[in-house]
């Protein structure tokens, strides 16, 4: 599994309302991109910036994703391109469901 964070600096105005509501808008389409298994929005007020942390089946998937459409997406909300950082991803405890995931060695 890989782990993504991508952020960029907010645009001037994006309060935090408006964020959420931006994101409220698109979340369903992440529902069916392949590879994906989780995606969680991002607001820092103190840093000014949003985006998200993702975690992928593999980086290839990622990388698709992110040299697609999303990109151009991205860019039309934040006027910039994203700082993308990877991260090997082994195990995942996610209380929620009660499960720990393992990522293929």
């Amino acid at each position: 599994m890989i782990t993504a964070v991508v952020t960029a600096p907010l645009p001037q105005g994006f309060t935090y309302e408006k964020y959420a509501a931006n994101v409220s808008k698109i979340a369903d389409g992440f529902r069916t991109v392949p590879g994906l298994i989780r995606k969680n929005f991002l607001y820092s007020e103190e840093r000014r910036i949003g985006g998200g942390v993702y975690l992928w089946e593999t980086r290839a998937d990622a990388e698709a994703c992110y040299a697609g459409i999303w990109r151009d997406n991205f860019r039309n909300i934040f006027g910039v391109d994203p700082q993308i950082d990877f991260y090997q991803t082994p195990i995942v405890v996610d209380n929620k469901v009660g499960e720990i995931a393992s990522a293929s060695v």
